[in-house]
């Protein structure tokens, strides 16, 4: 028998008692609006909403954002122990996560978030604040919209189970093993991708001030690619989209599933199709408003949003270059596009005929090949969650999001 059984055994042998936060809550209040401007290096440790989804686990001992304390007016505080709640967020899903903060500061709560004082384990708390049955009651009755609220009525009618005290702790210590175990992957996973991009930098420097060298020639974008910016074929129109087939591509594509792409999450049927017809397998799309950069190399026939930029390569140059090459000079060249953004609109902005006269190096062919072998090795290790570090990473997250609520669901009194 384990140490946890015996406790639940001595101390609870009857079932655990669940009550609504409200019930245990000594006192649940709103922070109060810290903008982005009144956040300096220095002063009183405070937190923002947003950092919560961003920046902050289970728990956290130290803010990453300061303040001048006299400038913010209203001002709630917050200190050790107390579970934070960003009660604003972007999907129902998400709402409402949560963190405790074990540092020993007294720091500034931002708007949007709520803070919740008690006398139990803290980090028990985030714990069970975590679980899928939690998440379920957070996101209960919401609905989903560009941006999602959620209120104190509604965190204080989430309920948990609260063991004793000493069973909460035992809890804590499982858990938190769990924890350091995959922190310590994630950071080693983290110093071998530094190591992929600074390889990749390495070889993909072919001296781009000289011009050109006796082995490598160089072109511009719009020499070797033909450049078609997406579209987005009317919502209203339900022919447009029913039953479609023909994948089109988002931003969420990419951050759901990786930079290489053969099928999407949404499909337009052939009406949808616009004069500018449907994109060649085996080009690469890169996002040229918003998040400026990002690209993937698509393996199917496809059309995109209008968000994003197609470069497909002229036939003429299919036999010179290695499409997976230029994939991996993509992420120099979505560099330099962040770099010559036009902010005057609002969004930011690259314009193509601006991008179109960016140079990449061509190399001969063989020497391309031996490129995309060394990088697509580096690039399995750090990124394929089917084998290395990500998979062991993935293994881990699903092992301990198992036992977390295994551990957290317990027989009501």
């Amino acid at each position: 028998m384990t140490k946890l059984e015996q406790l639940i055994k001595e101390l609870c042998p009857n079932g655990v008692e669940y009550k609504k936060l409200g019930d245990i809550a000594t006192d649940i209040f709103r922070g109060a609006g810290i903008t982005r401007d009144q956040v300096t290096e220095e002063g009183i440790p405070c937190v923002r909403y947003g950092e919560i989804y961003t920046t902050y686990g289970i728990y956290f001992d130290t803010c990453v954002s300061h303040t001048d304390e006299s400038t913010v007016q209203s001002k709630k505080y917050f200190e050790h122990g107390d579970i934070l709640f960003a009660i604003t967020g972007e999907s129902v899903e998400d709402i409402a996560k949560s963190t405790a903060y074990v540092g020993y500061e007294k720091c500034l709560a931002g708007g949007d978030i709520v803070v919740l004082k008690h006398k139990q384990n803290p980090k028990y708390l985030s714990y069970v604040l975590s679980t899928t049955s939690a998440q379920a009651q957070k996101s209960k009755g919401k609905v989903k919209s560009k941006v999602v609220h959620s209120s104190v009525p509604a965190i204080k009618d989430i309920a948990i189970p609260v063991p004793p005290l000493e069973v909460q702790a035992e809890i804590v210590k499982i858990l938190d093993n769990f924890t350091e175990l995959t922190a310590e992957l994630t950071a080693e996973l983290t110093a071998r991708k530094k190591q992929y991009e600074y390889y990749r930098d390495l070889l993909l420097d072919f001296d781009v001030h000289e011009g050109g060298t006796n082995e490598c020639e160089w072109r511009t974008i719009k020499e070797i690619f033909d450049i078609r910016n997406g579209y987005t074929p009317s919502k209203s129109n339900v022919e447009y989209w029913e039953n479609g087939i023909i994948p089109w591509f988002r931003m969420d594509d990419i951050r759901e599933n990786g930079r290489i792409l053969s099928n999407s999450i949404q499909h337009i049927a052939r009406k949808g199709v616009k004069k500018s017809g449907i994109f060649p397998a085996n080009s690469l799309i890169m996002s040229t408003t918003a998040t400026i950069g990002e690209h993937a190399l698509i393996k199917t026939n496809f059309v995109c949003n209008q968000q994003i930029t197609c470069f497909s390569l002229k036939q003429e140059y299919s036999s010179k270059i290695n499409i997976k090459f230029v994939f991996y000079l993509f992420f120099n060249f979505g560099e330099w596009c962040r770099n010559n953004v036009n902010n005057g609109g609002g969004l930011p902005i690259i314009n193509t005929a601006k991008l179109s006269t960016y140079k990449i190096p061509i190399p001969t062919i063989e020497k391309q090949k031996r490129i995309v072998s060394i990088l697509d090795r580096f690039d399995k290790l750090c990124n394929d969650i089917s084998e290395g570090l990500p998979a062991e990473i993935e293994a881990r997250r699903k092992q301990y999001e198992y036992y977390r609520d295994k551990l957290l669901s317990f027989k009501e009194q």
